[in-house]
């Protein structure tokens, strides 16, 4: 309730808010709405356990739970990426921030970065269909991940296995490498800056975006060595390591961003 309520309030404020209306804060309107489509994903399971006890969640539902919170996981992803591009261009090209970065582009890489996660994860849940399941059905938290499903099927998933890592690579770690990059850049650019004064001016402008970073790049790292390393680790870690993934930035990001506003 915390995150909906939290992003709500970003979103109503950029749009009042005409001085807010700047490729920054476009970028995170689209940040709530994803955080937003994570809520909206992930809570109706987990408040039905928490409320009505009910602990079953049917096959297709969960294909479809696990697309979506993977797709707006890899859409959050891609605009963390724009937003880094978006500080690097406005303090390393100060002078051509309004031609590079205008409505146009904030709209075409938007959009690309949505087609991008609607398009690369579709073979997930094909491929899944495609599986055989015995009688293994609990899963290690309360909604449906790729590695948590696949590890259910009692055929040869290594053709899920290796989908879910060519996702990683071509998405999740392109990004974070470019993201790394962008803001090693601006530090190199803020170090040659004349002034202490100016330079903390400009490092301040990406903390709050250096922090949502973190938010969503930490818990994601610690996931995914719980999955591929945790095997022996007891079911109470990846239940908690789950709940950070995936609620921690969605609830965190507006406060972040409110009080840095």
């Amino acid at each position: 309730l915390i995150a909906i309520m939290g992003n709500s309030i970003i979103l109503v404020t950029v749009r009042v808010e005409q001085s807010l209306h700047e490729p920054m804060y476009l970028f995170l309107s689209l940040l709530a709405v994803s955080d937003l489509g994570l809520c909206a994903t992930t809570l109706p399971t987990v408040l039905k356990i928490f409320w009505f006890n009910a602990r079953e969640i049917h096959f297709d539902a969960c294909l479809a739970q696990m697309y979506f919170i993977h797709v707006f996981s890899m859409i959050e992803s891609g605009i963390l990426l724009s937003m880094a591009f978006d500080r690097y261009v406005a303090i390393s090209n100060p002078l051509r921030y309004t031609a590079i970065l205008n409505r146009a582009t904030v709209v075409k890489m938007s959009i690309g970065f949505v087609l991008r996660a609607v398009i690369v994860l579709i073979p997930a849940p094909v491929l899944i269909k495609q599986l055989r399941f015995c009688e293994a059905n609990l899963l290690s938290h309360t909604y449906c991940l790729h590695p948590d499903i696949i590890k259910l099927s009692c055929s040869d998933h290594r053709i899920n296995s290796f989908l879910g890592l060519i996702v990683i690579i071509i998405t999740f770690r392109f990004d974070s490498v470019f993201i790394l990059l962008s803001y090693v850049k601006i530090l190199m650019t803020v170090l040659g800056i004349a002034t202490q004064k100016e330079r903390v001016k400009a490092l301040n402008t990406c903390v709050s975006n250096v922090c949502a970073v973190l938010l969503v790049y930490v818990p994601m790292l610690g996931v995914s060595i719980i999955h591929r390393f945790g095997k022996h680790a007891p079911p109470v870690v990846h239940v908690i390591m789950g709940y950070i993934y995936l609620l921690f930035p969605p609830t965190l990001n507006p406060v972040v961003y409110c009080i840095k506003t």
